[in-house]
């Protein structure tokens, strides 16, 4: 692996640090207490290619490599965590998933359109009783002369309601049990298809989550991606890829965790001097800079590897698993290097703590993270 970015790779850091702090910054704080959806933002980064990295230029992407795609994810996370899932969702699934497993007719359709940011899209797998087992899927789709009839619900769907395309696994042989499950292309606009009420979350509140149902949905059989029976392996895969998102998401988060507790010691007095003079203070920033570093480059390497084109689901596994508990503790030792102004919002960090609890949810737990992990070392 090699540790110097090209010009390329520092060049799109530094664009997407550019664009966080102008574009994104400013209305960070307003549409977190809001919970108000960044559709100009996202219509922004879709015109600098940041809603399709990894999609070629051909199909409307930028055709960038994932360790750019971690790079830009950590900057934009850095500001807004909230930002940066839709972007990951969009990126990491769903264009990834087109890209890999749909005809040329499927990608002109779809997936040119949301790689270039004119559409978003979103991944529709959890339902309430198949979460991190994927397996026991219930919703159908079956088979209905050139069309599928799909009823169903999901849950737990990020850009669920502001999406124009829905990337959906559903049965359509339910004797094969997780050998039955397809996956859809689902528009937005098809009857039948409805999004419930926005969730009120505790954090990535400028995102929009949302329960999908699905009413006795005509698809047609165009929409069917990769052939009957490939649906979980397509979200297997898929997954793998997504969690290299959601772990550059989470390092965003300890970055800026990071940042602020040292800009908050070298400022805040007490005793007479700074605190960054005192032992205690200094050995939290150092343990904190030691975790960062430390996840950060287990997500590179997974996206390195992926970048050529070898096994890499052990090394996203690990790097989701780090990255998000080094999230979480970073957020909550800035919060209490600030004491007491690290409870309100002007500090910005009680947001980082809420942004981050998230990341060891989504895109499989921590407990599922360790169940891949195990699975990989013991396999031989």
């Amino acid at each position: 692996m090699d540790f110097n970015f090209s010009e390329e790779q520092i060049a799109i850091r530094d664009t997407a640090r550019d664009f966080a702090q102008n574009e994104i910054a400013p209305s960070t704080i307003e549409r977190d207490i809001k919970a108000e959806f960044p559709f100009e933002i996202i219509k922004k980064l879709g015109e600098f290619g940041f809603m399709g990295m990894m999609v070629p230029p051909e199909w409307g992407g930028a055709g960038f490599d994932a360790v750019s795609y971690v790079l830009a994810m950590e900057e934009i996370s850095k500001v807004d965590a909230s930002v940066g899932v839709i972007m990951s969702v969009n990126n990491s699934l769903v264009c990834h998933g087109i890209n890999h497993w749909g005809t040329d007719e499927q990608k002109e359709r779809f997936l040119k359109p949301l790689a270039s940011g004119e559409k978003l899209g979103c991944f529709c797998l959890s339902e309430p009783e198949a979460g991190s087992d994927a397996t026991q899927q219930k919703t159908e789709a079956l088979k209905d002369g050139d069309y599928y009839i799909m009823n169903g619900i999901k849950n737990w769907i990020t850009n669920g309601k502001n999406s124009d395309v829905y990337f959906v696994q559903a049965m359509t042989d339910k004797k094969l049990k997780h050998k039955g499950i397809s996956t859809f292309l689902v528009d937005k606009d098809t009857p039948g298809l409805e999004t419930g009420i926005k969730e009120d979350k505790l954090g990535i509140r400028s995102s929009d989550t949302c329960t999908v149902s699905f009413n006795n949905c005509k698809v047609h059989k165009d929409q069917l991606l990769g052939g009957e029976g490939t649906g979980f392996k397509i979200a297997m895969d898929t997954l793998n890829g997504g969690r290299i998102g959601i772990a550059a998401q989470a390092l965003g988060i300890a970055q800026a965790s990071l940042e602020a507790a040292v800009r908050y010691a070298k400022t805040r007095k007490a005793f007479g001097s700074p605190i960054s003079n005192l032992q205690a203070i200094q050995f939290k920033l150092a343990d904190m800079a030691t975790n960062v570093e430390a996840a950060r480059n287990l997500v590179l390497q997974a996206a390195w590897k992926k970048d050529n084109n070898m096994p890499y689901a052990k090394e996203a596994a690990m790097g989701k698993l780090l990255a998000s508990k080094v999230a979480v503790n970073n957020s909550l030792e800035a919060i209490q290097i600030h004491g007491g102004y690290g409870y309100v919002r002007e500090y910005l960090v009680e947001r980082y703590l809420r942004d981050a609890k998230i990341t060891e949810i989504y895109e499989g737990t921590s407990e599922i993270q360790r169940v891949v992990i195990s699975r990989a070392m013991l396999k031989d």
